[in-house]
């Protein structure tokens, strides 16, 4: 019984060296290169950062200027009382104009500065929102990637029970062919192990399908599920609720970015406010026109006209009533305020209680953790003992299902409890930050 247990437990692993090994850090980093859900992140960042690149501009002057040139036919044929005419057709002219004015806001409430500083904090959220969604990613992608060791090892555990099951089969019968066991523990055994192979078919397809789960987090294709994963879940035991506690106030990216957007809502406030005041403007002119004829008119019109015209001064807009359309306005931004202001301690709460849980669960799989592997190792040598005893015939066969079927409850527990506590530290450094250095 122990060379085949050992036979199968060299049997997995010698499998999967036929397939190339992707482990937890190249699964991180295919997804931080390749997950659509951090590439969109990026991609509106990149949006709010190109914004800023021009914040600057909002305090300078505005320029434009105008040009226009038009041609003219003259045909005109006059009479007049005294019974003279005159006919000045095919008289060309041209007109030339040009326009440069200039603009600059001196003075608008102090608006212009709250524009450029909520830009800038709006920079600031993109380069948040992707640190968070970063974070987001590698504990999805970390809790995805051991999930398939997790059905790798429930892969195993079928393997070490199909290896048992077979065992019993042949003791049954064995048994039955020299008349010292009945028929029925035969059937029994034999039911027991298709259960088993069928159960082995439905464990693959799980490991296939949890693959393509994670592909969908590493941006690859679905059906590229021809790697292979670790044997083991690597825990850390060390993890303290005062210190997570102490720096997840200002380490959290979820609090981070609900920080950053009651900024910035402050700041939309602080422009609206800029509304009430009048804005004051630099303003400057240069006008020019030229007019080329080949001919006048008549005598007091000129063949050729140029003019050049400079103007400068101060204009002031002052508002005195545009149907309480401002004070709408602000009163609008105050109660965005206030919701980003509940948002903010809405996520205080919400990552208080997560760490909480996170950390209870933590703590309780520790434990569970090394009480099932005392478990597994009682319930392995207690298999022993009953297939022996069914060898001998001092057992029935359903006093060894029974052992066996323990076996594999102590097994699956374990491997869900070293599951479920590497899900509850990646929680834990989710919301601490900690996850992505």
């Amino acid at each position: 019984m122990k060379r085949t247990l050992i036979y199968f437990s060299f049997l997995l692993p010698l499998a999967a060296n036929a397939q190339r090994l992707l482990t937890p850090e190249q699964a991180i980093d295919l997804a931080l290169k390749n997950n659509y859900d951090i590439r969109l992140a990026e991609n509106d960042a990149a949006i709010t950062a190109n914004d800023y690149a021009y914040a600057n501009f909002a305090f300078a002057p505005r320029v434009n200027g105008t040009i226009s040139k038009v041609w003219n036919v003259t045909q005109t044929k006059q009479e007049f009382a005294n019974g003279s005419k005159r006919d000045t057709s095919g008289i060309r002219s041209s007109n030339l104009t040009g326009n440069v004015s200039l603009q600059w806001t001196l003075f608008d409430g102090l608006k212009m500065f709250a524009t450029r500083q909520r830009i800038e904090a709006v920079r600031d959220l993109g380069e948040l929102a992707v640190k968070d969604q970063v974070i987001n990613t590698v504990a999805n992608v970390v809790a995805g990637y051991y999930n398939v060791v997790q059905q790798k090892q429930q892969l195993r555990n079928i393997t070490e029970q199909l290896s048992i099951s077979e065992e019993r089969v042949k003791l049954s019968d064995a048994k039955f062919q020299t008349g010292l066991g009945p028929k029925t523990d035969w059937l029994q055994s034999k039911v027991d192990y298709n259960a088993l192979k069928a159960s082995y078919l439905r464990q693959q397809t799980l490991i296939e399908q949890s693959k393509a789960t994670l592909n969908q987090l590493m941006a690859i294709e679905a059906g590229n599920t021809t790697y292979d994963v670790m044997d083991t879940i690597p825990l850390n035991m060390e993890l303290s609720y005062g210190s997570l506690k102490q720096q997840i106030q200002e380490r959290n990216t979820g609090l981070m970015v609900a920080q950053q957007n009651l900024k910035v809502s402050q700041l939309q406030l602080k422009e609206s406010k800029g509304d009430y005041f009048p804005v004051i403007n630099f303003n400057s002119a240069y006008n020019y026109s030229r007019v080329n004829s080949n001919a006048a008119t008549n005598s007091f019109s000129p063949i050729y006209n140029q003019n050049g015209v400079i103007n400068y001064g101060f204009s002031a807009t002052i508002p005195i009533f545009n149907g309480l359309n401002v004070k709408r306005q602000v009163n609008a931004a105050k109660l965005n305020v206030d919701y980003q202001r509940l948002t903010l301690d809405n996520a205080r709460t919400q990552v208080d209680l997560s760490l909480t849980t996170a950390f209870k669960d933590y703590e309780y799989y520790k434990t569970a953790v090394t009480l099932e592997e005392e478990n597994l190792e009682l319930a392995r040598e207690n298999v022993m003992v009953a297939m022996e005893r069914f060898r001998q015939g001092v057992s029935t066969v359903i006093e060894t299902k029974e052992a066996q079927q323990s076996l594999e409850d102590a097994y699956n527990r374990l491997i869900n409890a070293r599951y479920n506590i590497k899900l509850a530290e990646t929680q834990l450094l989710r919301l601490n930050g900690m996850l992505v250095q």
